[in-house]
């Protein structure tokens, strides 16, 4: 009978934000596929836990190491998947594991707990009923500029990144740049000793950023809020009709009406309903312009 894998999550901080499932799983699991055996270690020891078999599963060896743990898996074992911090997978090392596991029938059960996308998302104000997360930022200028920008077309308005403590004020500086208007929850080093949440708009979170001796500690949780820059733009039905918007994806990308409203629909989250009805009508406005000719 084939073992189970369970992604568990661990604190992001504060090692009390540990649920007391996940703890049983850890002490009752046969190996624990660690992203840092040394920082797992750590954790292990708070929690008084000293014969579960630690592994190294980072992103430098996940694809080597996953045939071990899947024969360790189908051979009856039970591992948990750890990372440094948080829940594995999420911009953490995992995921190749999983998606091995689902492949070869294993049992994958998920053990909730911290996350510092949710985390942050929670205590910022917005209105989050849907939201992009795009993990870590690049590290180059115009790949930062390129990552923020993104969100300019995108349909959903709350964004979130994360950031390195040494980058932090390159980005903000972009952002000013980009959405001066935007509003912005900045944390920092969530739960732990330097932990600080920045509220505002990007000038004014830039500036106390500037003004923290203590910025460059801890790792940033980023979340942009473009409601304000996507308020000040025209509303699409106001000004152009579905009709006119069917025939310029028409000509400017040389494709039929049924490409058009497909992808129509995708990118500016439109129904698809709406977009055939309107096209249905232009197909009514043509056969009378023919008809009087």
């Amino acid at each position: 009978m084939n073992g189970t894998l369970y992604v568990v999550a661990t604190p992001i901080g504060n090692m009390d934000d540990i649920t007391i499932r996940a703890i049983n799983i850890l002490k009752e699991v046969d190996i624990i596929a660690a992203e840092d055996t040394r920082n797992t270690l750590i954790l292990l020891k708070k929690l008084n836990i000293n014969n579960t078999k630690l592994i190294a599963n980072h992103k430098f060896n996940e694809k080597h190491q996953c045939d071990f743990f899947i024969n360790q898996l189908l051979s009856g074992k039970n591992i948990a998947i750890v990372s440094d911090a948080g829940t594995p997978c999420i911009s953490d090392p995992g995921c190749i594991l999983v998606n091995s596991a689902i492949k070869n029938n294993i049992k994958v059960v998920g053990i909730s707990g911290a996350s510092a996308v949710i985390t942050g998302i929670s205590i910022s104000g917005f209105n989050a009923l849907s939201f992009a997360f795009y993990g870590f930022l690049p590290r180059t200028n115009s790949e930062i500029k390129e990552a923020i920008e993104k969100i300019k077309d995108s349909s959903i308005s709350v964004s979130v990144f994360y950031e390195s403590p040494l980058r932090i004020k390159k980005t903000m500086r972009l952002i000013c740049e980009i959405f001066p208007n935007s509003e912005i929850c900045l944390c920092n080093d969530m739960t732990k000793m330097y932990e600080r949440i920045y509220r505002g708009t990007p000038t004014t979170v830039l500036e106390e950023l500037n003004n923290n001796q203590n910025s460059e500690k801890g790792e940033y949780t980023l979340i942009i809020n473009n409601l304000i820059e996507k308020n000040n733009k025209p509303k699409y039905n106001e000004e152009i009709s579905l009709e006119s918007k069917i025939v310029d994806y028409m000509i400017k990308n040389s494709c039929t009406v049924k490409d058009s409203i497909k992808e129509i629909s995708k990118k500016d989250n439109i129904s698809k309903n709406e977009l055939y009805n309107a096209s249905l009508h232009l197909k009514e406005v043509f056969s009378y312009n023919n008809s009087n000719e």
